[in-house]
């Protein structure tokens, strides 16, 4: 591996889209041919990194680290840790399918695919950022492109979808962008370097009035991005309106993003500020879990009702992040995982029976068992999978989840619960609808089961489902290191912060005492 395998992986669907530039346009199967083939090599390239990983360190690894900026020290430094490794996999897994789930695309197909290739891009290099700057400009490179997705290749009210996905996400961006100028100069003042690089920013000091202000910076961008409730109100519009795959995409990795951006950057760095805003954090969590399953309960279009699911499976991930215990944070990252694979593989199930039918409300379906029987068993593994029943992927991250936060606060948990029993409640309603009843519209009658391009997308998915819902341990053991030292981290810097807080309590009390003795001998004399 002395390669630079990252910056490979990175920058190879950036090459593909620079090849396609120079490809016509007119010769469609060409170019979905070329775009298929970066897909596989960037994810057989990707996939040594699993294997090849040391579990016994938290250091990060593969880490290639070169001046980019000199006079302002910002470097192109990128690696990974056991966090960002299966997010990292999980991008070039999903956009592989999303290559191969856009096969009927016929319009600007040249375009279509630039663009999916350059997301990939800003995807992957979001996930190995270990610079500020440098993390910054692939998290703004990669919403050009899903906003183009959303906006020529979306539905109906796509201009309204991608308007609003584009102005929530640019405002969260621009505050952060301020809060990491503001680090960098708070830095440069306590150390006398400039620098963005991140693992020496860590090491940084940062005051208790500040944490807050910068925190919520941060928090707002990937508040917007997860999305928590209430910051949610643009997912189901971009989701409704974005093609299949740019659903896909947007479930499995982009609001990923978000939780991926409280790990790396908002614990570390805010560690006081952190264990500050837990309660509000929390109570926002519990929040989106309850409120995004009783809206989905009541969704008519199937689309909508798993944008909503999104929002309250992603408030078990926020929830467990903030319980600062090894259950509740791997369990929330292992969710990360489990909710890309089971939400998008829904989205897909979704977009195939859109394709044979042009429509995606509840009410047009049923029965559709009797004519697409691989379909509906493909659609009951992946809608137990969301569920998180046993021996599937999502028992085992909110499993962990639940455990961790039962073991700081059982009202959270108690509450919390309850979405894992509205889950059940929406989501086998909905398959009983769509599937089960009598088949009595003629337009279903016509329908004709997977063929073997959907066979592709739909299998792989289902063994990683089973996989990890059966023997997780490969990919826990790995994130269990990293995992452990970033809760280190986090706990000693806040309890340096509660010392000094207390000396500052004692020192005050003192003064005020010696003030007041002061008074005293005045007055006798």
């Amino acid at each position: 591996m002395n390669l630079p395998i990252l910056t490979i992986i990175t920058f190879l669907p950036l090459f593909g889209a620079i090849w396609l530039l120079f490809v016509n346009g007119e010769n469609q199967e060409k170019i979905k041919r070329i775009a298929l083939v970066i897909a596989i090599g960037d994810f057989i390239i990707s996939l040594p990194l699993f294997f090849k990983f040391k579990l016994n360190t938290s250091e990060f690894q593969f880490i290639e680290n070169v001046s980019w900026i000199k006079e302002f020290g910002i470097s192109y430094h990128v690696g990974i840790d056991g966090i960002s490794l299966f997010l990292f996999l999980l991008t070039s897994f999903l956009t592989l399918i999303c290559i191969l789930a856009s096969w009927n695309v016929k319009d600007r197909i040249k375009e279509y695919m630039i663009a999916m290739l350059i997301l990939e891009t800003g995807m992957l290099g979001v996930f190995i950022s270990l610079d500020l700057f440098l993390f910054y400009v692939f998290w703004e490179l990669m919403l050009i492109p899903m906003y183009l997705l959303i906006g020529v290749w979306g539905g109906p009210r796509r201009i309204y979808a991608t308007i609003k996905f584009f102005i929530f996400t640019m405002a969260g961006s621009v505050l952060m962008l301020v809060a990491i100028i503001v680090i960098y100069f708070m830095n440069y003042e306590a150390t006398g370097e400039y620098t963005f690089d991140l693992l020496k920013i860590y090491n940084l000091d940062i005051p208790m009035g500040a944490q807050f202000w910068l925190f919520l910076a941060f928090f707002f961008a990937f508040a917007i991005k997860v999305p928590m409730f209430p910051f949610h109100t643009w997912l189901p519009d971009a989701h409704v309106e974005a093609p299949t795959a740019g659903s896909v995409i947007l479930a499995g990795v982009l609001l990923k993003m978000g939780t991926y951006g409280f790990v790396r950057f908002s614990l570390p760095l805010f560690p006081y500020a952190s264990h500050q805003f837990v309660p509000l954090i929390a109570w926002l969590a519990i929040a989106g879990i309850i409120y995004g399953a009783l809206v989905a309960m009541v969704q008519e279009d199937l689309k909508k009702l798993v944008a909503y699911s999104s929002v309250s499976h992603l408030g078990f991930v926020m929830l467990g992040i903030f319980v600062f215990n090894i259950q509740g944070m791997e369990g929330s990252i292992l969710q990360m995982i489990n909710h890309g694979l089971s939400t998008g593989a829904l989205f897909l199930l979704v977009g195939m029976i859109y394709e044979r039918r042009h429509t995606r409300l509840i009410a047009d379906f049923g029965g559709l068992t009797k004519k697409m029987p691989m379909f509906a068993i493909f659609f009951l593994i992946i809608t137990l999978s969301s569920i998180g029943l046993p021996g599937l992927n999502g028992f085992v991250g909110e499993f962990l989840v639940l455990v961790g936060v039962f073991k700081t606060n059982v009202l959270y948990a108690v509450l919390a619960t309850t979405g894992v029993i509205l889950s059940a409640c929406y989501m086998l309603w909905m398959f009983q609808r769509v599937m089960f009843n009598k088949l009595t519209n003629p337009e279903n009658k016509k329908l004709k089961d997977i063929n073997m391009r959907e066979w592709a997308l739909l299998l792989p998915i289902t063994i990683l489902v089973f996989w990890i819902g059966i023997y997780p341990k490969p990919i826990i053991s790995r994130m269990d290191v990293s995992v452990n030292h970033l809760l280190t981290q986090v706990d000693e810097k806040y309890k340096i912060t509660l010392n000094k807080l207390k000396i500052e309590d004692e020192e005050a009390a003192y003064a005020i005492k010696e003030d007041e003795s002061t008074e005293h001998t005045i007055e006798v004399d």
